[in-house]
């Protein structure tokens, strides 16, 4: 019996920064789901559970933390990341009261985002 592929949806409205991030996590073991809005995420998220969220701070419809409140409810308990460009401690404690698991300033590197996942993913597995 095989072990269910852990699921990442990755919301950014930079087109390479999706490929980019899809490449690594697929690489990484992971069933990859990508969406540019928060529109879009929250449809995806409410049509299947995921196990974790990568999410934009800044995206063309909403910002990520408005997005964390909206689909509060669809995305569960999935381990929230809050990826960034731009830190601020405003956004980084806005992003925290939202309810993101992480905080991680762009550009982040490929090694370090899958171990940060796996780590994050841990205590859910242990359970």
């Amino acid at each position: 019996m095989s072990k269910r592929k852990k699921s990442v949806l990755v919301i950014d409205d930079d087109k390479s920064v999706l490929r980019t991030f899809r490449r690594i996590l697929e690489k990484g073991g992971y069933d990859v789901e990508v969406a540019e809005t928060g529109k879009e995420a929250m449809q995806k998220a409410s049509a299947r559970g995921f196990d974790v969220a990568l999410i934009d701070l800044r995206l063309p419809d909403m910002d990520g933390t408005e997005l964390l409140l909206k689909a509060k409810e669809s995305l569960g308990d999935a381990v929230k990341i809050m990826i960034t460009g731009a830190p601020s401690v405003d956004t980084g404690t806005k992003a925290l009261d939202e309810g993101v698991d992480v905080y991680i300033v762009k550009p982040v590197k490929p090694e370090e985002l899958l171990s940060l996942i796996a780590e994050k993913l841990k205590p859910k597995t242990a359970v």
